[in-house]
């Protein structure tokens, strides 16, 4: 593992990684701060915690509470993953990430506005659900959605 890092993080590892449970996100990013840029930009979601190898974001609204981490390839080197991902555009293709109850009329203009690429704008579907799907940079689908008439 090769840390960019310099000085301490906010909390050590094993402190952080004891508070988990249930199903928890780990992105694997070329760079943490431009998917920082992403998440704040588009999705409203808050740092908890940024360095140049790692990250926490959080989204905690009335509607919408999300949290996952960000992993810097670099940070990931000795891991079994590395050689898959790393440097490889679109590594999050056949995923999707929903965020219930985030906008997604909003999501979309933020993203346009920002130059992110808009797969498909709001819509709403016969799933009852009103959607939309933006591309990060690292080719992760997010996918603000809520539920028609509310």
């Amino acid at each position: 593992m090769v840390k960019k890092r310099s000085g301490d993080p906010w909390m050590p590892a094993p402190v952080y990684s004891k508070g988990l449970s249930g199903l928890s996100v780990n992105f694997l990013v070329n760079d943490v701060a431009a998917s920082v840029a992403f998440a704040e930009t588009v999705l409203e979601a808050k740092a908890v915690y940024a360095d140049p190898d790692f990250a926490v974001l959080k989204i905690d609204t009335a509607a919408c509470i999300a949290e996952w981490m960000l992993h810097a390839d670099h940070a990931y080197a000795d891991h079994p993953l590395s050689g898959l991902v790393s440097g490889q555009n679109g590594r999050g293709i056949g995923a999707e990430f929903r965020l219930h109850g985030l906008d997604p009329d909003d999501a979309e203009s933020r993203a346009r506005a920002a130059g992110y690429t808009v797969l498909a704008g709001a819509a709403d579907k016969a799933h009852g659900l009103r959607e939309t799907y933006i591309l990060d940079d690292d080719g992760y689908c997010w996918t603000p959605d809520r539920p028609l008439n509310a």
